[in-house]
């Protein structure tokens, strides 16, 4: 899993029929440096399990972990929101969220 922050919602009217329904959101993942969570710069499209919203720091998995969420079982996703994240303590100390 991974920590990431939602920067977005992705709509796409054309799509296959397995994402009928499902939310999507484009997310930017942290990385953590010196015990502070940084933008990576890269971003990833995610499908919403959880009911996330913009700006809050999530947890997410991809691969074929993505595709064992009760929605996403039988989709094409690559990615999937799997929480929303309160907090992050790194050796002790709490980390800031960016």
């Amino acid at each position: 899993m991974f920590l990431a922050k939602v920067i977005g919602n992705v709509v796409a009217t054309q799509k296959s029929p397995e994402f009928n329904g499902m939310k999507l959101l484009l997310i930017q993942p942290y990385i953590n440096k010196e015990k502070v969570l940084v933008a990576s710069g890269s971003s990833v499209v995610a499908v919403d399990s959880v009911g996330a919203g913009i700006g809050e720091c999530v947890m997410f998995t991809q691969g074929s972990s993505a595709r064992l969420t009760h929605n996403t079982k039988q989709a094409p996703v690559d990615a999937v929101i799997v929480g929303i994240v309160d907090s992050v303590e790194v050796e002790g100390t709490t980390v800031a969220k960016p």
